[in-house]
């Protein structure tokens, strides 16, 4: 099936941004220079709101993209705390209790992704 593309004016554009910058709709409509009644009914549009929610899934990307990384700067800090003789107990200790609990986080993560691989692949094969 073709996706159909919507073809947003400059204002609705701006609202976008505005909706994904500001906290609230009513200053998003403000920032935008639009009304708020406006905007809720923009919202309510499928292309308008397709295009916002395919720009806000974009900017989450990118920012879990950024956090990602930042994870190996931020795990090499914990460690040089864990093993550094002059920081204090308290602060070793808690970088160490932070890495044991990322870990088994991960680790739990892993064990559910395989899980759901697997039954996915149980579903697919029963589908067949």
């Amino acid at each position: 099936m073709k996706e159909k593309n919507y073809n947003l004016d400059a204002k609705q554009e701006k609202a976008i941004i505005a909706l994904l910058n500001e906290p609230t709709i009513a200053r998003a409509a403000k920032s935008a220079g639009v009304g708020e009644t406006t905007l809720y009914r923009w919202l309510q549009e499928e292309g308008f709101n397709k295009e916002y929610r395919s720009v806000r899934k974009k900017a989450l990307t990118q920012t879990i993209a950024r956090l990602q990384n930042g994870t190996t700067k931020a795990i090499e800090t914990l460690e040089e705390i864990m093993i550094d003789k002059e920081a204090t107990s308290s602060s070793r200790v808690t970088a160490s209790k932070i890495v044991l609990e990322i870990a088994f986080k991960a680790y739990e993560l892993e064990e559910l992704a395989s899980k759901m691989d697997e039954l996915e692949k149980r579903l697919n094969e029963s589908l067949k």
